[in-house]
């Protein structure tokens, strides 16, 4: 049968194929658009799947959040330049809305729903898109931030008196804190979650400095505390300047209400 201009032209703007795909697509199916669809589904999926080892070394990353939920997932593409296309963060971000009825933890797998938001990106960008990795988090109150370039972002949780600002202000600091700058990459929260073994050795360094110094040995210990206390500091969340304030030189942890505080976060960089 006949395919008219307008058919194939209707079928493009559905599906973001060429003019070619789309014709041949109805002709195989009579006209039919819905069949055609399905067509070019099946028959564009399997090329993408022998395409599914194609390094996927770019990506964006999205955030969604309800009342008492935050998720972050990294959508995985071959190129910057797929990573930075509306529909491509648009579907990262649908996702990420996706994965808040999942549990708590890590995302290692996608639903039904999710691999048809995939499945459609990789057929209509014909690259290989899957999930890199995606977290969900749950608490009293939750926050997020996704830097402007789509590559960095952070979910956070917490309970009590903390203003959305705040809790955005803070995922900005960890974005920040890359290890790089000003700030060390914090390791935990607050001095109760830093790993037994690192905060020791932390100590040991310090005692160790002290004692080589050849300071009278009470002079060595407080110097020896001195070192620990700034290295508890600078390894942890509410230790750090916070980087908003940094003129008023105060720790994050001067900026939490009485009573509330910060249960979790987790940062992804791709």
């Amino acid at each position: 049968m006949a395919i008219s201009a307008k058919d194939v032209m209707a079928l493009r703007k559905r599906t973001g194929l060429g003019m070619m795909e789309c014709k041949e697509a109805l002709k195989e199916t009579d006209g039919d658009t819905d069949a055609a669809i399905a067509y070019l589904q099946e028959k564009l999926g399997k090329k993408m799947d022998d395409r599914s080892d194609r390094e996927a070394s770019e990506g964006a990353i999205a955030t969604a959040s309800n009342d008492g939920s935050v998720t972050m997932i990294a959508l995985k593409s071959e190129t910057d330049f797929t990573a930075k296309n509306d529909n491509f963060r648009k579907g990262a971000t649908q996702c990420a809305q996706l994965a808040l009825s999942g549990d708590d933890g890590d995302i290692s797998e996608t639903t039904e729903a999710m691999n048809e938001i995939i499945d459609e990106l990789r057929i209509t960008i014909k690259e290989n898109i899957s999930l890199g990795s995606g977290i969900k988090l749950s608490g009293e109150k939750v926050g997020s931030y996704v830097h402007h370039t789509g590559k960095l972002g952070v979910v956070i949780t917490g309970e009590g008196d903390l203003s959305e600002d705040l809790l955005k202000g803070l995922c900005q600091h960890i974005v920040v804190a890359d290890g790089e700058g000003m700030w060390k990459i914090p390791l935990a929260i607050d001095e109760a979650g830093l790993p037994a073994d690192q905060l020791e050795a932390a100590k040991k360094a310090a005692v160790d400095e002290a004692v080589a110094s050849g300071k009278p040995e009470q002079i060595a210990e407080k110097i020896a505390a001195g070192k620990t206390k700034k290295w508890i500091s600078d390894h942890t969340l509410l230790g750090q300047i916070y980087a908003r304030e940094m003129d008023a030189k105060k720790p994050i942890s001067a900026y939490i209400p009485e009573g509330a505080k910060i249960t979790g976060y987790k940062k992804f960089e791709l």
